[in-house]
Parts: structure tokens; sequence; C-alpha cells
């Protein structure tokens, strides 16, 4: 993969994720406040907790650290895949969100 594509996915991922906590915020399911620092997402949950999305160019990855842990994702196959066991990175950060925010939420 190139930088240029790279640099794409990675931003649409962590605009998805943005899109995604507005709708939450606005349907009233949960508050999640999120601040954008360049490649650094940060998701804030009533409860206090966090959850980072951040770009990692060198090695073209995602990494998620929550709760449960951190994850290092890679693209592959037309998704994010953890580089330890294959899981895809919406589904492991839904669940983590949902851990979080003690409700359901889906990315």
């Amino acid at each position: 993969m190139t930088d240029a594509e790279y640099h794409r996915l990675a931003q649409e991922a962590l605009a998805r994720i943005e899109a995604t906590a507005d709708r939450l915020l606005q349907q009233d399911v949960v508050d999640i406040d999120t601040t954008r620092t360049g490649g650094l997402l940060e998701l804030s949950f009533p409860n206090g907790s966090k959850i980072v999305v951040n770009t990692q160019p060198p090695l073209q990855e995602l990494w998620l650290a929550a709760r449960g842990g951190g994850f290092h994702y890679r693209w592959a196959d037309g998704r994010w895949a953890d580089t330890r066991d294959g899981s895809e990175f919406f589904e492991a950060l839904s669940r983590h969100a949902s851990t979080q925010a003690g409700k359901p939420i889906v990315f």
C-alpha cells in the first residue's frame, strides 16, 4: 500500500468514528465526546473512561487503546485487521466502546 492510500484509509476510519459518535449524541444514545488532533482521536465517555485511536504512518497501522488493552491494526483484505488475532477494527472498537459506555454501541 502506498503512503497516500494509507492516509486516505486511516482518515476515512477516523471520520467514520467521529460521525458515529456525533450520531449517537444526536440520537441521545450516549454522550461520547470526541477530540481529534491530527491522527489521534480521543473518545471520552460519561464515566470518565477514554478510548484512543491513533494513526501510525511509519507502520501503516491504526492503534486502539481502551480499558481492555492496546491493539494494533493493519489494512488487509479490505479491512483493518488486528496484527495478533486478525479480528476486525470496527468490531473491536464497538465491543470496547459498549463496555465502557455500559450500553450497546456499533461503529
